[in-house]
């Protein structure tokens, strides 16, 4: 139902504050950020694919379930958002990225 009303608005690309995304083990959770960023933490089972690589790699992504898209600081995952929401797939910005995430990291 939450997610319905996320996608309600073709025009614009749904967001969710770092500080509220929660149950990241049963999301699909997508960080765009370079190798080396990744390597200071990311949020467990998060599929890393950097910015950069992302259009010869997205059929690596479900186009079934939301994706939810962080990088450093939100900007990132911004872009990737509307690329791929622009190819079909179902996306949400986490606003903020890990800069504001508050959850566990591996």
């Amino acid at each position: 139902m939450v997610l319905q009303k996320l996608f309600r608005d073709k025009d614009r690309v749904p967001s969710v504050p770092a500080k509220e995304l929660k149950d990241t083990e049963s999301k699909f959770i997508l960080d765009v950020r370079e190798p080396d960023e990744i390597a200071t933490g990311k949020i467990p089972g998060a599929h890393t694919i950097p910015l950069g690589e992302l259009s010869s790699r997205e059929d690596e992504l479900p186009k079934d379930e939301a994706i939810y898209v962080i990088c450093r600081s939100g900007n990132r995952s911004r872009k990737a958002c509307n690329y791929l929401s622009g190819r079909g797939f179902q996306c949400v910005n986490v606003a903020g990225g890990m800069l504001a995430y508050e959850g566990p990291t591996e």
